[in-house]
């Protein structure tokens, strides 16, 4: 068993099951702000009950976020030690700043979303929605920024430390906001955010339409989908532009990354074609029963049919990375965000016409859709992490001069044996099977019983605000009788 292949495993793992729960909790904070703007606009009980019914939805799924996110900092200490003393400090300024601008601001307003509905006023818990919104966003911002500075450093030198009587290198900020905004963290982190967008909008409108289709709730359904599918078709839309955005810059940042991603082996003289789908075989350099559209590489890459992208061929044979599993990844992440974006207008168009009900092999689409989407977000990563390979930290230029990485190999444990990992993967995985199966069960629980109806709202609101008078008034007894005892 080799350690290292089993410490890579581990830790895809455990952020693969984490990275199901912060891209839901992104998207569905933009649609529940949404919704609660159009029931302040409004004052209609139908926005309301639907914004209280996505309140509960999301407060499962940060939850689940917040407990599967803690795994993976302990993973850096046991299984990467080597890897956290070289970006220690790079990380630290990262992971600070998610506390100071993120957690905070989430977990200042958290209880008032959840807990705040007819205790603050509607405008106060908009705004904590929005809070709590942006919260996840930053939190989003700078694991993004700590993971493109792996990707494309920038903003740093190498310092020598004498570690138990050898010398180790360690990365160290000389710029801060060089290493914030290096070559590839604008680019990825929008094309991140609008991933997790993407997937909360398609995730409401699937609810929606399981609603239309099982004849329920139709009057909140239908007033989800009317900001789920438009906002999905925008957002489709603008994930390719930045996709596209980020594969032009690619080819100058990681160039290594886009020729394993479009098996491209041969840098040739002419232009480059772009495979639609294939099976690469990097032992014999070739890619068997691919599709290849001529010159399209080359022109979305560089703009125009004629210049040449480089191959792997230039990269030398111990610094290229794996082939067949990016190639497969990248292609099904655009293959389903095509998909998508045909899903999303075909259901805007019938929305539009007033049909979208009567149409239940869509209804069947988009209620499948968000698997899509999570695919498609998972697919990106594994893309973008195993493109990277060898590296853990990928050499760079400051300054004309050419500055060390750190291979994934040279980032393991010293003390770490295959056998503890090995009983570590077993262990996450039996313990992850049974929160994603709890996940499942209230998830599912809570879409079964479904928003409120405007009846059982009034209801709710009406014993509320008894019991609130209640209250006050054995409050005002209890004060009043508390005095006459002290008359006497």
């Amino acid at each position: 068993m080799d350690v290292e292949l089993l410490s890579r495993l581990q830790f895809a793992g455990t952020i693969m099951f984490h990275y199901l729960f912060p891209p839901l909790s992104i998207g569905l904070g933009l649609q529940l702000f949404l919704c609660e703007l159009a029931y302040n606009r409004t004052k209609e009980p139908a926005w309301e009950a639907a914004a209280r019914f996505w309140t509960r939805v999301f407060a499962v799924n940060f939850g689940m976020g917040v407990a599967t996110g803690i795994v993976m900092e302990f993973e850096f200490g046991t299984n990467w030690a080597a890897y956290s003393r070289f970006v220690g400090d790079v990380f630290g300024s990262a992971l600070a700043a998610e506390g100071i601008f993120a957690f905070f601001l989430e977990s200042g307003f958290l209880a008032v979303l959840v807990f705040g509905w007819d205790r603050v006023s509607p405008k106060m818990h908009l705004f904590s929605t929005a809070m709590v919104f942006l919260g996840s966003v930053f939190s989003a911002v700078w694991i993004v920024v700590a993971n493109s500075w792996q990707q494309t450093p920038a903003g740093y030198h190498i310092v020598w430390h004498d570690v138990q009587g050898q010398r180790e290198p360690r990365a160290e900020v000389t710029d801060f906001w060089q290493m914030v905004f290096n070559p590839s963290s604008v680019d990825r982190l929008t094309h991140t955010l609008l991933g997790a967008l993407v997937l909360g909008a398609f995730f409401v409108a699937s609810v929606s339409a399981y609603y239309l289709y099982s004849n329920r709730h139709h009057d909140v359904a239908r007033r989800c989908l009317r900001i789920s599918l438009p906002s999905s078709l925008l957002l489709t839309l603008l994930a390719a532009l930045s996709g596209h955005d980020s594969a032009q810059k690619l080819v100058h940042t990681q160039p290594a990354k886009l020729a394993a991603m479009e098996a491209h082996f041969h840098s040739d003289d002419g232009p480059t074609g772009l495979y639609l789908f294939g099976w690469p075989d990097s032992e014999n350099q070739t890619v068997h029963g691919g599709v290849q559209v001529p010159r399209l590489l080359s022109a979305m890459v560089y703009g125009d049919l004629h210049t040449p992208v480089p191959g792997l061929d230039q990269i030398p044979p111990e610094n290229r990375p794996p082939v067949w599993l990016p190639f497969q990844t990248f292609h099904l992440m655009v293959g389903i965000g095509t998909a998508l974006i045909g899903i999303a207008a075909i259901g805007c168009w019938y929305w539009w016409r007033g049909t979208l009900a009567q149409k239940r092999w869509l209804l069947w689409l988009l209620m499948l859709s968000p698997v899509l989407a999570m695919t498609a977000n998972q697919a990106g990563w594994i893309t973008a992490e195993v493109g990277r390979q060898p590296w853990i930290v990928h050499p760079s230029v400051q300054d004309g001069v050419a500055m060390m990485g750190l291979r994934t190999s040279e980032g393991l444990s010293e003390s770490v044996t295959a056998q503890q990992v090995l009983s570590s993967i077993i262990m996450f995985g039996v313990i992850y099977s049974l929160l994603f199966a709890v996940w499942i069960y209230v998830l599912n629980a809570k879409i079964k019983h479904g928003p409120e109806s405007v009846e059982e709202l009034r209801e709710h609101k009406r014993q509320h605000h008894e019991s609130l008078l209640e209250k006050i008034s054995h409050s005002s007894k209890s004060h009043g009788g508390s005095l006459l005892e002290d008359e006497k």
